[in-house]
């Protein structure tokens, strides 16, 4: 099978759980990779942290410029106008690297998985139809992309999942991480909510809470 190239972080040699974290638009896998010291997970705690890079596409919002991409973006509306095709086979491209980590030993109920901005509308999608249990969910400074189409596995029906957003975000206003909570919570999730005072972009306070959460998550 061919997986999506990655970076990939160990905490530790005695690997028992995972986090695969997903970038933004016109990023890479190496965006996040600075953020694992940050975190201060305890040094007990052994997680593969594992950054897939997207695929370059055409990005119609951007004049049609060819980057790093989950999905393609058709319009900056409050809905945004995508291509459900190429967000789907991206859920699905995480859903194997999730797989490949059970193979690997790792049970799936021990793994997280994450994301910011596009990369986090394509983290929902692929935990919420995760056949199989998950260890929790965090969407940064995202929105739910197919809360129209989606179709939940019983599964992960008690997902832990937690909502980073900033209060001055002007790329993706707070209204549509307001709505995804709404949209969870109309499908039955328990969904906590956390808001801080930045743009598109991670606040000091914003990576204590997601430590606590993984934590929390993994323990």
């Amino acid at each position: 099978m061919q997986y999506l190239p990655c970076e990939i972080i160990e905490t530790n040699a005695n690997v028992d759980a995972a986090i695969i974290w997903l970038h933004g638009l016109g990023a890479s896998g190496h965006d996040f990779v600075p953020i694992v010291p940050r975190l201060n997970l305890p040094s007990d705690m052994g997680v593969r942290f594992i950054f897939p890079h997207a695929p370059s596409i055409p990005i119609t919002i951007n004049n049609g410029m060819v980057m790093p991409g989950w999905y393609d973006i058709y319009a900056m509306d409050m809905e945004r106008e995508i291509d459900l095709t190429q967000i789907m086979a991206s859920a699905k491209a995480i859903a194997d690297l999730v797989e490949r980590e059970s193979q690997r030993g790792i049970p799936s109920e021990r793994i997280i998985i994450a994301g910011f901005s596009q990369g986090g509308a394509v983290a929902i999608q692929s935990a919420l139809t995760y056949p199989k249990k998950l260890g929790g969910l965090m969407s940064l400074s995202s929105y739910f992309a197919t809360h129209k189409t989606i179709e939940p596995k019983i599964e992960n029906s008690e997902l832990p999942i937690c909502i980073y957003h900033g209060e001055n975000d002007s790329v993706v206003p707070a209204q549509l991480a307001e709505h995804t909570q709404e949209g969870l919570t109309k499908l039955g999730y328990k969904a906590q909510y956390k808001s801080y005072p930045m743009a598109h972009e991670v606040h000091p306070q914003q990576i204590t809470d997601m430590s606590g959460f993984i934590q929390r998550c993994l323990t």
